[in-house]
């Protein structure tokens, strides 16, 4: 296992004379590095009930996830997700890996008495998300907490959107639109990883990219989607198996190649229980766009616009002003009673992606604290897998189509 991380001065100072909240990690790549970075800064930012310790993290290659613990300060390394779920250093366990291990891990997390914070979505299923689901109402009810992490809640101008919208500043909604625009599948030349394919991913863009954005419109209209109509594309059909991994298939050429089992696009629409519109699209092939999510809400008394390439900025339209000098102006949320930032930097020093991480540990271990139901739940991760799930059926129902000649 090595030699176990020793706490600098600094560390050993952060959260004195607290109870110590031991965190163990169950997968170390892209994700594992943005919920270690929460991890390791929540208890030097914010005054919390507790002190979170980095207890444990796991994966498979030894080296490699020692390595991971070194840099990012986890005093100890397993192999074994049920290992680190056994130790009694470890009180959450934070699940990092590729959906269908999701259910398995959590639901045994918490029977092993442990809290549980597991990556979006929840599930590449409805079936395992309700499993899950109903281990954490049967956990919470022991005073175990169970949350989904959907960061983008956990942006400072989305939060502050949410208020906003609380408060009836656009009173009646009538249409929320969301895109969430990427482009790294654009060449064909690109391995065919994990999350390309079904059986570990559930779905592609729509689960990669749709769960983030289904999530984010009804936590910000504050209701549930009621149906959607949808399509889906997969563009590169065959990609490059990764170095190492052979499937029997060989394409033109004698190079290695496997099938693409998921959508590389979603499109849809939806309509919310108070009858809003709604309209999605989540992309892996939008040229140019790196990480572009944007939502924008239209009410009866003004509307609301959030970019992620923007993120310490809102814009707010008063529908109620005079038109004269009306429409869309910014809000710059950097301000200490806007949503996380009183214990941040001084108004206009914008925060980034990775502070959405800090938060997210912040709500969770509050919650932990006082043993009440975290936000998002594993029931709102369970509405959202239902709403994917909805779109990949009538996907299916609008897959056939016949090109017209013109």
């Amino acid at each position: 296992m090595g030699q176990p991380h020793q706490p600098d001065e600094a560390e050993a100072d952060t959260g004195a004379g607290k109870p110590a909240l031991g965190v163990g990690m169950v997968g170390y790549a892209f994700m594992g590095a943005a919920h270690s970075q929460g991890w390791r800064t929540v208890g030097r930012v914010f005054d919390l009930p507790s002190r979170p310790v980095l207890a444990a993290v796991c994966g498979r290659d030894r080296g490699a996830v020692r390595a991971m613990a070194d840099r990012h300060g986890w005093a100890a390394a397993e192999t074994d997700w049920r290992a680190l779920i056994a130790r009694d250093d470890v009180d959450v366990v934070d699940i990092c890996t590729p959906g269908d291990s999701h259910a398995e891990i959590a639901v045994a997390a918490l029977a092993a008495g442990k809290h549980v914070l597991c990556e979006k979505p929840l599930a590449n299923t409805v079936e395992e998300a309700e499993v899950m689901t109903r281990a954490a109402e049967e956990a919470y009810a022991r005073g175990q907490i169970a949350m989904v992490g959907f960061n983008y809640r956990r942006v400072p101008a989305t939060s502050l959107a949410r208020d906003m919208v609380a408060e009836g500043r656009l009173g009646a909604l009538r249409h929320v639109r969301v895109t969430y625009l990427q482009d790294w599948l654009v060449d064909p030349e690109f391995p065919l990883t994990w999350r390309l394919r079904k059986e570990l991913a559930g779905s592609g863009a729509l689960g990669d990219l749709g769960a983030h954005i289904v999530d984010l419109a009804q936590y910000l209209a504050g209701e549930p989607l009621l149906g959607v109509s949808a399509l889906t594309e997969t563009f590169v059909r065959e990609r490059p198996l990764p170095a190492g991994v052979t499937s029997g298939l060989s394409a033109a050429g004698g190079s290695e190649k496997g099938p693409v089992t998921v959508d590389d696009a979603a499109l849809f629409t939806g309509r919310f229980a108070s009858g809003a519109l709604a309209s999605f699209e989540a992309t892996r092939f939008a040229t140019g766009r790196k990480n572009a999510l944007r939502i924008e809400l239209n009410g009866e008394r003004g509307s609301l616009a959030f970019d992620l390439e923007r993120l310490n900025e809102l814009s707010y339209h008063d529908h109620t002003e005079p038109g004269a000098h009306a429409g869309f102006r910014r809000i710059l949320v950097t301000e200490p009673d806007h949503p996380y930032l009183e214990a941040w930097w001084p108004p206009g020093h914008g925060l980034g992606y990775e502070h959405t991480f800090v938060h997210q540990a912040r709500d969770l271990v509050q919650a932990i604290a006082a043993g009440r139901p975290p936000a998002p739940s594993f029931a709102d991760g369970l509405q959202v897998q239902r709403v994917l799930a909805a779109v990949e059926e009538s996907a299916a129902k609008n897959s056939v189509y016949t090109p017209v000649a013109i």
